[in-house]
């Protein structure tokens, strides 16, 4: 490992993958970044593409806590979905910005390594829990000065590829990494409690707050995926949007003896 300078692990949802101002924008920030001497290592989702394809096919799923059931024909279209439509995708616009940015899987290199997840008895299917990442594999494109583009389809022990949740992904190459920031990229400015965004979110307080219903949906793996970076010495993992991560706003998620909780 030859890398010094700082490297941030930015996620973004497949939500946003579709919208074209979106995507400029976010290779504008991309490029900003760079500039001041950060190494930006992209972990991306695909959710939109995914349920696209099995509307368009017909194949049903459940969603369990935010997680995605995934059988073993539905991991056929996550994997194209993922790998093949968002992956692409990302890395197209960076490249056509004039940013080198290469697309990579958890499956690569066995970059990401996964155990099979069951959520409260629930088994999920062809889910990973992330377990393993090989930092070391990704510090020669870093190095090169390139911007790994990461789908979080992911290796199983067994041998078979899962799907993961993104923001798993990322929680976990924020900390083989060493980054020195993890940001969630998501379409609101940060985790809304009581219609406005908190600016300081402790740990201990996020399961009372999805418990009492304020954090819901997908917001619950990445509050939850942030908690797990901090608890593992990543110093700075904020919940934003693109335009508050350009102004270094949005919700910090910190260790809950520093500080206490805001609303802006």
């Amino acid at each position: 490992m030859t890398t010094t300078s700082p490297i941030h692990v930015i996620k973004i949802g497949g939500n946003e993958l579709d919208d074209r101002d979106f995507m400029q924008r976010f290779v504008d920030t991309v490029r900003a970044v760079r500039g001041r001497g950060i190494r930006p290592v992209i972990v991306h989702g695909g959710g939109q593409e995914i349920v696209r394809l099995h509307d368009e096919l017909g194949v049903p799923f459940d969603i369990v806590q935010g997680l995605r059931v995934t059988s073993e024909q539905s991991m056929r279209l996550v994997k194209m979905a993922l790998d093949g439509i968002a992956n692409t995708r990302v890395v197209r616009w960076l490249v056509n910005g004039g940013i080198d940015a290469i697309g990579l899987n958890g499956v690569d290199m066995a970059l990401v390594r996964v155990e099979k997840m069951v959520v409260e008895g629930v088994d999920l299917g062809r889910v990973g829990k992330v377990t393993e990442v090989n930092a070391a594999k990704l510090y020669p494109f870093i190095d090169a000065g390139l911007v790994p583009v990461i789908s979080p389809v992911s290796l199983g022990y067994d041998g078979f590829s899962y799907n993961v949740n993104a923001d798993h992904v990322a929680e976990g190459m924020a900390v083989a990494l060493n980054a020195a920031s993890l940001v969630f990229i998501t379409n609101v400015p940060g985790v809304m409690v009581a219609g406005r965004p908190m600016r300081v979110l402790p740990d201990d307080q996020v399961e009372d707050l999805i418990f009492g219903q304020f954090i819901t949906g997908g917001m619950i793996p990445k509050v939850r995926a942030a908690v797990s970076a901090v608890q593992a010495g990543v110093a700075n993992t904020i919940i934003t949007d693109l335009e508050n991560y350009a102004k270094g706003e949005g919700t910090m998620v910190v260790p809950h003896q520093s500080s206490h909780p805001s609303a802006s």
